[in-house]
C-alpha cells in the first residue's frame, strides 16, 4: 500500500515537472522566433517597419498566454513537491521577465532592446537547466 502510494505520488511529481519543462521550452521557442523577427528586420528584409511591429505584437500576446501556462505548471509543481525542485521551479519563471520587459522595449522601437532580449535568454535557459537537475534528484529520492 505504501509502495503504491510513493509511486503515484512519484508519477504526480513526474508529469508536473514535465509539464513545466514543456512549457518553459514552448517559452523558449517563442523566443527564437522573436529573436528571427528582429533579425529579419535588421537585414532589411522586412517590407515594412509596421509590419514588424503587428509580428511583435502577435508574439507578445502569444507570449503573455505562455507566461500564464508556465506560470499554472509552476503552482503546480509547487503543491506536488515541497522539496528542491519546487524552490528551484520558480526561477525559470521569474527569469522570463527580461524577455518580457525586452519584447515591450522592442515594440517601442528601443534600439538596445534586441540586445537587452538576446543577453536574457542564457539566464532562462541556466534557470531551466537548474530546475531540471533538482526535479531529477528529486524524483530519484522519491
Amino acid at each position: 500500500m505504501l509502495a503504491q502510494r510513493a509511486e503515484r505520488l512519484r508519477d504526480s511529481r513526474r508529469g508536473a515537472y514535465l509539464d513545466l519543462i514543456e512549457r518553459a521550452h514552448g517559452i523558449g521557442e517563442l523566443s527564437w522566433e522573436i529573436a528571427a523577427v528582429q533579425r529579419a528586420a535588421e537585414a532589411g528584409r522586412r517590407p515594412a517597419l509596421r509590419d514588424e511591429l503587428d509580428e511583435l505584437d502577435e508574439l507578445a500576446e502569444r507570449e503573455r498566454d505562455e507566461y500564464g501556462k508556465l506560470r499554472r505548471c509552476v503552482r503546480v509543481v509547487e503543491l506536488e513537491d515541497p522539496a528542491a525542485a519546487a524552490a528551484t521551479a520558480n526561477a525559470p519563471q521569474k527569469a522570463t521577465g527580461p524577455f518580457h520587459r525586452a519584447l515591450g522595449a522592442m515594440r517601442s522601437g528601443e534600439p538596445e532592446a534586441p540586445q537587452r532580449f538576446h543577453d536574457a535568454f542564457r539566464p532562462f535557459w541556466q534557470a531551466l537547466t537548474d530546475f531540471v537537475g533538482a526535479a531529477k534528484t528529486a524524483l530519484h529520492e522519491a
